[in-house]
C-alpha cells in the first residue's frame, strides 16, 4: 500500500511543483504545499473535491477552508452533525469532523484551478492509498465531475457505466459513490447548484454511510 499523503516537497507533477515554488515567493503567508486529508481514517464517509483553491486550502492548509466552497460545505456538515465546533475559515479554528473525512483528487493547487489529466492520474495513487487506509469507509461523496471520474478510476469502475450526475448513486464493490455538483461560488451563482440541492445530497451521503442515523 502506498502512502495516502504526498510529501510536502512532492515533485511528481513538475508544473504544480513550480507553481507552488512561485507561490512561496508571491504568497509567502500561504501553506503552499500538498494539502493533507482532514479527518480520521476510521470515518465511514469520505468527501472528495477537485483540488485546493489558491486562496482557500492552499492558503490555510486544510481542505475547503478559506473560500466560499468551504463556507457552504462546512455549514452543511455542521447542520447534519457531520462536524462540530465553529468554522472560522482557519485550519486552527478547532472544527472537528464527525465520522467523515475530506480530501481532494489533486492535492496541490493548480494554475487557474485546472489540473491536467496527467496530474490527476499522477495524484491518484494517494487517493487510492487513502481509501485503502479507511477500514470502515462505506460512502464516497464526490464533488464535481473530475473528482467523480477520479474516484471511478481509483475503484476500477468504468466511467461510461457510472456517468456523473448530481445526486447519482452507484454501488462499486463495498462502497457507495454519490456524485454532487461542486459547491463552488460559480455553481451557486449560476444556479447550477442551490443550497437546498447541496443539503439534500449531503443528507443522501450521510444516510448511505450511516443508515442507522
Amino acid at each position: 500500500m502506498g502512502t495516502a499523503e504526498p510529501r510536502r516537497d512532492c515533485k511528481l507533477c513538475p508544473r504544480l511543483a513550480e507553481f507552488r515554488a512561485a507561490n512561496r515567493t508571491t504568497l509567502p503567508d500561504h501553506f503552499n504545499a500538498p494539502v493533507p486529508t482532514f479527518g480520521a481514517n476510521n470515518a465511514r464517509l469520505l468527501i472528495v473535491g477537485l483540488a485546493p483553491g489558491l486562496h482557500g486550502a492552499n492558503r490555510t492548509g486544510r481542505p475547503f477552508t478559506g473560500d466560499y466552497a468551504g463556507d457552504l460545505l462546512y455549514a452543511t456538515l455542521l447542520r447534519h452533525g457531520l462536524a462540530k465546533g465553529k468554522y472560522l475559515e482557519l485550519a486552527e479554528d478547532g472544527l472537528e469532523l464527525v465520522d467523515c473525512a475530506i480530501s481532494n483528487a489533486v492535492r496541490c493547487v493548480p494554475p487557474q484551478n485546472k489540473p491536467t489529466p496527467i496530474e490527476i492520474k499522477t495524484c491518484r495513487p494517494f487517493l487510492a492509498a487513502l481509501i485503502a487506509s479507511m477500514p470502515h469507509l462505506r460512502t464516497i461523496l464526490a464533488l464535481g465531475k473530475i473528482a467523480h471520474d477520479s474516484v471511478c478510476d481509483t475503484l476500477g469502475a468504468k466511467k461510461s457505466s457510472h456517468p456523473f450526475g448530481h445526486g447519482k448513486s452507484y454501488q462499486i464493490g463495498k462502497l457507495k459513490l454519490i456524485a454532487s455538483y461542486h459547491c463552488s461560488r460559480y455553481n451557486t451563482n449560476t444556479g447550477v447548484l442551490t443550497e437546498a440541492m447541496f443539503d439534500a445530497v449531503v443528507k443522501q451521503a450521510k444516510l448511505a454511510a450511516m443508515p442507522q442515523l
